[in-house]
């Protein structure tokens, strides 16, 4: 199977939708969205994303637009060991949502750095 660039861009921007939905389910009312996508986010971002062709762009467009605070952000993929390591521990096979209420220690230690390294 071949994913190409539109593909992978339209992956990605689904699981931000998703992300954006669960945590509106959950009651988050101010969200930051972090991706190492940088046209991704840009094009998000862009006062044209509500005529995108990608129904994925225009539906989170309408979501950070809701009464509720959106932070786009981008993050170089170096940068995030998080992803990283939950992409590892994966396998490349994860076809379903996951959530961690309660991340294991491992990952709770690279987020803690993550956090040490922001406030530096």
């Amino acid at each position: 199977m071949v994913i190409s660039m539109t593909n992978i861009f339209q992956i990605e921007a689904r699981a931000i939708l998703e992300g954006l939905k669960l945590s509106w389910k959950r009651g988050f009312r101010q969200v930051e969205v972090e991706s190492d996508n940088a046209l991704l986010i840009d094009t998000i971002r862009n006062d044209f994303a509500e005529n995108n062709n990608t129904v994925e762009i225009r539906l989170i467009h309408e979501w950070c637009n809701r009464e509720r605070q959106v932070k786009l952000q981008h993050v170089l993929r170096e940068s995030n060991k998080v992803v990283g390591c939950l992409a590892k521990t994966t396998g490349g096979g994860m076809n379903q949502l996951v959530v961690l209420v309660d991340p294991p220690s491992h990952v709770r230690r690279l987020l803690e750095e993550n956090i040490d390294n922001l406030m530096q």
